[in-house]
């Protein structure tokens, strides 16, 4: 027996990270296969990805046969790398980028976390992000915001290492920090080099070491890189496509898109993203905003002499503040967009939690947080088993698969969360929020999209199955955006999306040959129904239709 402890600690951070990669399979990458690719976003990004695999164009990005100027190309080969890894083009193959990059995303939180405080203030800060609903979502999730999170967040640890490694390796850290900058705009464009740049001028200002910054052996060669990294697509892409590059690339997909033109919508007031934070980063954000208030409050303040680990909370809540405002002051928002701030509320969330488990810090508040959300489950737990009381059945029969799951792991969740601070087993409260993330990605993930697909989707994924096996070209009747037509068709012929059609433009549509429309059910009105039409297939919303001969 004392061997086999010797053993384990002699190898505890091997056994560290094992456990590590067990865990982040089962959240990351565990049934990333069993649903379809969802509307809108992930089924237009994994068409293009499948479009540039297969003509081998790398450089200009097409959706539906058209130019497509609106994101950089890096996801694009993350995608490309992905398929000629594994030989095909499957959801799974399509996910498993992003779900490595949400991986190595937490193994980075874990490393740095680790090199500044202690061992179990890393596993804590990683684990904390790699459950927190947004980014848990996010990262099963094939769309380019994860990878913009994932070279943001490294190029930021590499920044804020350069204040804790020996002066001869500052000039690593610094280099580093430059090249996933580069990668973050190749990611994502104008919000890869905002947020590392404008988080670490700050942090330097706070740090009174600006000038540090300015060296030519960090600041010349760091540039070489970022330049070498970003530059290259940007010039090609202006010398190939000038000016239709220049005009929706950079004008409309990034100056106007900040400054929220009508053009582009998707307008959202400023404290859109401090609503996002709240349930993003659930079920941490309860205990780690209450701790927080509560320092606030008392002018708590010290780390019990503990600098490094006072200035890296320091550093994160400037980055994560910085992050808060940068996408805040846009117009434009969608909620994807706030994911680069996740890693460092786990940071400080880390900090919360891991004095919490170890000394008891504030837990009195924390269990408090604990009853709250563990009261919240069992009622809810309660309610899902009599939902066919107060449902319509047909919505009843939706969510039916996703009952039992719920039920059970919010029940579970509740009454061991309770029991746990009630006990004062805080490493027990941590690990039952833990694991109920865990299992809710790995088995609940699935079935909420394919409970998702009902309303809809499944309708055009069928859709464009039949179109497929009979060689048929599809419109759309006043809609768009539906670009898993794309995927699951897979021809050669765009989609035609009409989503300012009219009837005549329907009677257009309908008199092609070997041609079908979707049009909404509740649509059909007399003056279409004169047009004259065969229905090929019914679904819930839509009709598949072609004129009749």
């Amino acid at each position: 027996m004392e061997k086999v402890k010797s053993f384990l600690c002699e190898h505890s951070e091997l056994f560290t990270v094992l456990g590590l990669c067990i865990l982040f399979y089962f959240i990351f990458f565990h049934n990333i296969w069993s649903y379809a690719l969802m509307d809108v976003d992930e089924s237009r990004y994994v068409s293009m990805s499948k479009d540039m695999f297969q003509t081998k164009d790398f450089l200009t990005l097409y959706l539906n046969k058209e130019f497509f100027f609106e994101k950089p190309p890096l996801y694009f080969w993350s995608e490309c790398l992905s398929f000629a890894l594994w030989g095909k083009i499957t959801e799974a193959t399509a996910r498993f980028p992003v779900a490595l990059y949400g991986a190595l995303t937490c193994f980075m939180i874990y490393f740095v976390g680790r090199k500044v405080v202690s061992r179990a203030f890393g596993l804590v800060s990683s684990l904390i992000l790699a459950t927190s609903l947004e980014f848990l979502i996010l990262a099963k999730f094939a769309i380019l915001d994860i990878v913009l999170a994932s070279c943001v967040t490294f190029s930021l640890c590499f920044g804020i290492l350069t204040y804790y490694v020996k002066e001869q390796n500052k000039k690593y850290m610094w280099w580093l920090f430059y090249i996933f900058s580069g990668l973050a705009v190749l990611a994502k464009g104008i919000p890869g080099f905002a947020i590392p740049f404008g988080s670490m001028f700050f942090i330097s200002i706070y740090s009174k070491n600006f000038k540090e910054i300015f060296k030519p052996k960090y600041f010349i060669i760091g540039f070489i890189l970022f330049f070498a990294i970003t530059l290259p697509w940007h010039i090609v892409m202006l010398k190939m496509h000038d000016p239709l590059f220049y005009n929706e690339y950079v004008i409309k997909h990034h100056i106007a898109r900040f400054f929220g033109t009508q053009d582009l919508g998707r307008e959202q007031p400023f404290y859109f993203y401090f609503l996002t934070v709240l349930w993003g980063f659930f079920p941490w954000i309860v205990s780690t905003l209450t701790v927080l208030v509560r320092k606030i409050s008392k002018r708590d303040f010290c780390f019990r002499g503990l600098s490094d680990t006072y200035k890296l909370m320091i550093y994160a809540g400037i980055s994560a503040t910085f992050i808060l405002l940068f996408f805040s002051t846009s117009k434009t928002k969608l909620i994807t967009y706030i994911l680069p701030i996740y890693p460092l509320l786990a940071i400080l969330g880390g900090l919360v939690w891991t004095n919490y488990i170890i000394k008891g810090e504030y837990s009195r508040i924390i269990n408090r947080t604990v009853y709250f959300i563990g009261a919240i489950f069992v009622i809810a737990s309660l309610v899902a088993m009599f939902t066919p009381l107060f449902l319509p059945e047909q919505l009843n029969a939706d969510i039916a698969a996703a009952k039992p799951l719920c039920i059970s792991l919010l029940m579970l969740t509740g009454i061991l969360s309770i029991v746990y601070a009630k006990k004062e087993k805080y490493l027990g409260v941590f690990s039952t929020y833990v694991l109920f993330m865990t299992f809710l990605s790995a088995f609940g993930t699935g079935i909420f999209f394919n409970i998702d697909y009902k309303f809809g989707q499944d309708d055009l994924m069928k859709f464009a199955h039949i179109a497929k096996e009979q060689n048929k070209t599809l419109s759309c009747y006043k809609f768009t955006h539906k670009y898993s037509l794309i995927y699951y068709r897979d021809g050669n012929e765009p989609i035609i999306y009409g989503g300012d059609f009219d009837i005549n433009d329907l009677k257009r549509e309908l008199s092609k040959e070997n041609n079908l429309v979707i049009i909404k059910k509740k649509q059909i009105d007399e003056d279409i129904q004169k047009l004259g039409y065969k229905i090929v297939n019914e679904g819930r919303r839509y009709l598949l239709i072609e004129g009749c001969k």
